[in-house]
């Protein structure tokens, strides 16, 4: 048996978890040496001819390392069949020579162990055994040359049954990791999946799992150096998460990345969380090129109660994300013990350039009473694609709880989105976009000292204004050129070189009988500089009504008299008008009520029943049908766009699982008066074969967005006397498109 004493003081560092310019994240816990053993796995039995399975072999030589007091396992040039998982002991390091593969196999590992704790993460996260190589409890490990750990293409996606794998590299409780130089490839759910450890280490690590899943998963771990490293992988390339696996919450933090080439085909390429238990901080990402992202470049999330801190981004390209930027505090407190909603705070971001930055605007999403805090923003340029037809500019996206960033559907900004936040500063930077874009470029909705220095923000043909402060205490734009401003509900920090109003409408409410006119009077007060005349327009009337504004222009000071006029058929109900105000330079918006009875009853959907029994739980009467609308009861989809003749509708919200159901008919309900019901259909499978000639193709459609990708759907459209009306099945059986909605008018 070959055991040769090797002086390398390179080896000796990598053993000992030691890596030049690992400062300030800490080195490993060990005295520092000069020499280790080495063991050739050849001299244990291990054939490297790809064949033979080498597992058993190689298990005997970590025996033998780690008997000796610690040692280096070489692995020269040759295919290393690892049969059966490898159990990684303390001090010992897995050198892989070029040439040298340790190759997956279709079965024979460790079955999951028990986890008391599994409900708190999904099963990949809970189980660490079935993994080509694990280890608990370990100090002194590592892995390095120039060879490959690769999965085969055998290792399980999902959850593996007995025998399978999922991950090719699985630590907990580990002190001192050394990751450098080699290659993992086809990992499964996970290449790497380390959890609890402490001070790791990883340079010129690569990582190519783009048909598979995640890439690296470090959680629950301190002190952490990772430079230079390359990443591809389909789910989360490079993730910092914090579970209840092992069950207790831990902290998280003093991490440096630099120097990183990630690459996230479905998912997120740098990512806090989902996972968010224990809180994170001290975060020092820089350098990185982020080739493509299917949800978020640059992702944070506190899900689960953690404190988010002291993040730092600097020198970052992105490109072909869907959305370049994402923060985002949820209150799913999927962790043990009793988690209260986390906090995000204190993060930076300088140098940042996005182009092709996908189809979610960058966000900050806090929540009411833990809002996002103290991040600021230099130098950063993002380009988003636009094309987005105008939307209501004060209707706050709605949240279905998700994380990733299609929960909020289609922001009504196509720059920064801003909600729920405190302190927020961006200097000198821009957003611009691809297509022109009808949206306005940033909006800011509820908060404290939101400001915008030196900022640059292309302007959409038919944009309402540019940069919107809504409900907003403190809110500056300065040293902005000539961004036109909306600031309702919202106090000025800094007026310098503004020309501003406010508009505001009285009474707030009132009641009329249907065919007897409302009138309001329309205040414009001048806040700061000399704002030009105002010219007055009205929405949310009632069907048939009729709106006028005397004067019109008004003269910024004045007031005007807004005449609602309604007639005897007009509808019964309360209504919610907003007024909007615009001159060369500001767009400002007021709210009024108007509740009409004496005339017609609002059409209504009642008795709804759906025939497919396993998903009718989903399905559910909706009303005013909007951009941002969750459209199913069983996904996150959000809708993306409305035709304008059906926006404000009444609506049944479907189950997308319901596509495949065949039993005709799939559902009826009633309608108490005459209307129209649409039927809006996958564009990939076309009208339905129960859809006679009486169906009529509308000639328009409603889009929505399933991931990082936008459907659309065709509509269909019929005309109901009041009463029962029934409809078919999708019964897409080939399962390539996406369950009708149903929209009624």
């Amino acid at each position: 048996m070959r055991k040769l004493l090797v002086a390398a003081t390179a080896i000796a560092a990598a053993v000992l978890g030691v890596t030049a310019g690992a400062s300030p994240a800490e080195a490993g816990p060990a005295d520092a040496a000069t020499a280790a053993q080495l063991f050739d796995v050849r001299d244990f039995g291990a054939a490297g001819g790809g064949g033979a399975n080498d597992a058993p072999p190689v298990n005997d030589a970590v025996v033998a390392a780690n008997a000796a007091g610690g040692g280096i396992l070489e692995f020269p040039a040759g295919i290393y069949l690892a049969g059966g998982s490898i159990h990684l002991l303390s001090n010992v390091t897995f050198q892989l020579d070029a040439g040298s593969t340790l190759l997956g196999a279709a079965s024979g590992y460790d079955v999951p162990e028990p986890n008391p704790y599994d409900q708190f993460q999904d099963f990949g996260h809970s189980h660490f055994h079935d993994a080509m190589i694990w280890g608990d409890g370990l100090s002194n490990i590592g892995f390095v040359g120039s060879g490959t750990i690769d999965g085969g293409g055998h290792f399980i996606t999902g959850n593996p049954k007995p025998g399978q794998a999922d991950k090719l590299i699985s630590l907990t409780r580990c002190d001192g990791l050394t990751v450098n130089g080699i290659t993992l490839a086809r990992g499964g759910h996970f290449a790497m999946l380390i959890n609890g450890c402490n001070h790791v280490t990883s340079d010129h690590l690569t990582i190519a799992t783009s048909g598979d899943r995640d890439g690296w998963n470090v959680i629950n771990t301190q002190n952490v150096t990772i430079t230079n490293i390359t990443d591809s992988s389909n789910d989360d390339a490079l993730a910092f998460k914090s579970d209840y696996a092992l069950g207790q919450t831990f902290p998280n933090g003093n991490v440096i990345v630099d120097h990183a080439a990630l690459s996230a085909g479905c998912c997120n390429a740098l990512m806090f969380g989902s996972e968010t238990c224990g809180n994170f901080t001290g975060y020092h990402f820089s350098h990185i090129v982020i080739t493509h992202a299917g949800k978020s470049g640059l992702g944070m999330v506190s899900m689960d109660g953690a404190n988010i801190s002291d993040v730092h981004y600097s020198d970052i390209v992105m490109s072909g994300t869907q959305s370049p930027i994402m923060e985002k505090i949820g209150t799913r407190l999927r962790c043990g013990g009793s988690p209260s909603v986390g906090s995000i705070r204190d993060v930076t971001y300088d140098d940042i350039t996005g182009t092709a930055a996908g189809a979610f605007s960058p966000t900050l999403w806090g929540q009411a009473d833990h809002r996002i805090s103290d991040v600021t923003f230099d130098n950063v340029h993002l380009t988003l694609p636009g094309g987005h037809a105008a939307m209501d500019p004060n209707q706050l996206p709605s949240d279905n709880g998700d994380y990733n960033p299609n929960s909020l559907g289609t922001r009504p900004a196509y720059g920064f989105y801003l909600h729920n936040v405190n302190g927020i500063t961006i200097n000198d930077s821009s957003v611009g976009f691809d297509a022109d874009d009808q949206r306005p470029a940033v909006i800011a909705n509820t908060g404290s000292s939101v400001t915008f220095r030196d900022f640059t923000a292309q302007r959409g043909t038919a944009s309402p204004f540019d940069v919107g402060f809504q409900h907003v205490a403190g809110y500056c734009l300065t040293d902005s050129g000539s961004l036109r401003i909306s600031t309702p509900d919202s106090t000025p920090r800094c007026t310098s070189g503004l020309d501003n109003f406010e508009l505001s409408a009285e009474p707030a409410s009132q009641t009329v009988q249907a065919g007897t006119p409302a009138t309001y009077t329309v205040h414009t007060t001048v806040t700061s500089g000399r704002p030009g005349p105002v010219t007055l327009a009205a929405t949310g009337e009632p069907a048939g009504a009729a709106v006028a504004f005397s004067p019109n222009p008004v003269p910024a000071g004045g007031d005007a008299t807004m005449t609602v006029s309604t007639d005897t058929s007009t509808t019964n109900g309360t209504y919610p008008l907003t007024v909007t105000g615009m001159d060369a330079t500001a767009t400002q918006y007021a709210t009024a009520s108007l509740t009409v009875a004496g005339g017609t009853d609002q059409l209504a959907i009642s008795n709804l029943s759906v025939f497919d029994t396993a998903s009718a739980s989903a399905w559910s009467i909706q009303s005013n049908l909007q951009a941002g609308d969750l459209l199913y009861g069983d996904r996150t989809f959000t809708v993306a766009s409305v035709p304008p003749s059906l926006a404000g509708a009444a609506w049944v919200r479907t189950a997308n699982a319901s596509k495949t159901a065949t039993v005709d008919p799939l559902v009826s309900f009633a309608i108490n008066k005459d209307a129209t019901v649409s039927v809006a259909v996958d564009t990939r499978i076309g009208r339905r074969p129960w859809m006679d000639a009486s169906w009529v193709d509308a000639g328009i459609q409603l889009t929505d967005t399933e991931g990082g990708s936008t459907r659309t759907f065709e509509i269909y459209q019929k005309a109901f006397a009041a009463g029962q009306v029934a409809l078919g099945p999708e019964a897409d059986i080939a399962n390539s498109g996406s369950m009708y909605s149903i929209i009624v008018r």
